[in-house]
């Protein structure tokens, strides 16, 4: 993780604090898509602070605390929601509140706090959900209709969706490549640039639309080839399909063949594979972890 540093002025009110005090916090964090997790390691100078053991350790957890609240916002308001569309975008249009966004910060699984040996610092580790991120942007009531078919071709039933998106591909209407990038939200459309997959064509909003993995996590030695992890999002009988491109402002968006889109939407079964979020999308190792 990259880490920065910030120094709060803390100003003496109510007695909070006792004085005038300057805080100086460390944060590092990074957006794991793998993992589906913002991770924040955020760090108090305890002299920095004022602060004296033991009386001022709840002191410095209420000011560590604070501090994670301000530290982490950047990494919130600059998570990327789709092609084109940050939380930050969203709460510019008003789609999204700073309210909302509060909350998420706030409903993080944090390590209680812990003194470092040497005394001078105390630290703690914030980790927020991607997962519940998505599910509190999805606002939508009852799903969108999928596409169909009037020309079904036979298909295999599926346990799930696998897309490979590794290389650089293509760019729509470009002439240019791009390695695919993740998003909480990406669509899939097909070679003819027919949509296939978005947002709100999910059934449950209490999960994400798509997970994202590692090229490893396909050459595993097991007889599905699959990691565990990504065996319990797409089972053991995926259809692994290559994208052949990519589209969005930012290249967040996969296009795969029209032949393998048939396969998907084809089958009533294989169609609820997308409804219910059975997808994952496997990307570069660089493009799966972003400081900030």
């Amino acid at each position: 993780m990259k880490k920065f540093a910030i120094v709060l002025i803390f100003l003496a009110a109510a007695g909070a604090f006792g004085q005038a005090g300057q805080a100086k916090i460390d944060i590092s964090g990074i957006v794991e898509w793998d993992t589906m997790q913002i991770k924040a390691d955020v760090t108090l100078d305890l002299a920095s602070a004022g602060l004296r053991l033991p009386s001022g350790r709840t002191q410095g957890e209420s000011i560590l605390s604070a501090g994670y609240s301000n530290l982490i916002q950047a990494g919130i308001m600059n998570l990327q929601v789709d092609s084109s569309s940050t939380i930050a975008d969203l709460i510019a249009r008003g789609e999204f509140t700073m309210l909302e966004a509060e909350s998420l910060v706030n409903n993080a699984k944090v390590v209680p706090p812990a003194l470092s040996p040497d005394m001078q610092n105390m630290s703690s580790t914030y980790t927020i959900s991607l997962s519940g991120v998505s599910s509190a942007l999805l606002k939508h009531s009852n799903p969108s209709a999928m596409i169909r078919t009037l020309n079904p071709v036979s298909s295999a039933q599926y346990t799930g969706i696998i897309i490979i998106a590794t290389q650089n591909l293509p760019v729509h209407g470009m002439r240019t490549t791009a390695r695919p990038v993740p998003c909480l939200f990406p669509k899939i459309w097909d070679s003819e640039m027919n949509l296939i997959y978005e947002r709100n064509m999910l059934e449950k909003r209490d999960g994400s639309m798509i997970r994202y993995f590692s090229e490893e996590s396909i050459f595993q030695n097991n007889p599905s080839g699959l990691s565990p992890e990504l065996r319990q999002t797409v089972g053991d009988r995926p259809l692994r399909i290559f994208a052949h491109g990519v589209f969005g402002i930012n290249p967040t968006d996969l296009i795969i063949n029209r032949d393998d889109a048939m396969l998907i939407i084809s089958s009533l079964d294989n169609r609820r594979l997308l409804s219910e979020g059975k997808v994952a999308i496997i990307l570069d190792n660089s493009a799966l972890r972003k400081d900030f």
